[in-house]
C-alpha cells in the first residue's frame, strides 16, 4: 500500500512544470492564431466573380469558420487541462492516477503532461 501513496519528487515536479509552461506558451500562441483567422473577415476581392463561385466560396468560408471554432474550443480545453496540471503540481498531487492512486509513468506524463489517468485506468474505461 505504500506504493499507492508515492508521489514525484520536488525536482521531478519542477521538471514537469517547465514542460507544462512551455506547452502553455505554445498553446496560447496557437489559440491566438486560430482566433485571428476566425475573426479575420477581410474581403478577398471576390465581389466581381460570378454568383456561382461566390456561393461556393461563402459555403467554404462558413465551413472554415466552423472548423476554426471547433479548433479554438479544443485548444481552450487543452489550456485549461494544462493549467489544472500546474495546480496539481503546486498541490503535489501531480502524476497520481485519479482512479488507481498509483504514479503515472514519467514517460506518459512527458508525452501527455495533463494526464490524470494511467494507461491501466484508461483501459478500464473501455
Amino acid at each position: 500500500m505504500a506504493e499507492d501513496r508515492q508521489r514525484y519528487s520536488d525536482a521531478d515536479l519542477q521538471e514537469f512544470k517547465k514542460v507544462i509552461q512551455e506547452k502553455i506558451a505554445k498553446a496560447e500562441k496557437d489559440l491566438m492564431l486560430i482566433n485571428e483567422s476566425f475573426l479575420n473577415d477581410q474581403n478577398n476581392g471576390t465581389d466581381d466573380t460570378s454568383p456561382t463561385f461566390k456561393a461556393f466560396e461563402e459555403g467554404a468560408e462558413t465551413l472554415s469558420k466552423e472548423q476554426n471554432a471547433i479548433l479554438a474550443g479544443r485548444q481552450e480545453k487543452f489550456l485549461r487541462d494544462l493549467r489544472n496540471a500546474l495546480i496539481r503540481i503546486e498541490n503535489k498531487t501531480y502524476g497520481i492516477c485519479r482512479v488507481t492512486g498509483k504514479l503515472i509513468p514519467k514517460e506518459r506524463l512527458m508525452a501527455v503532461p495533463h494526464a490524470t489517468l494511467s494507461i491501466e485506468a484508461k483501459n478500464m474505461q473501455r
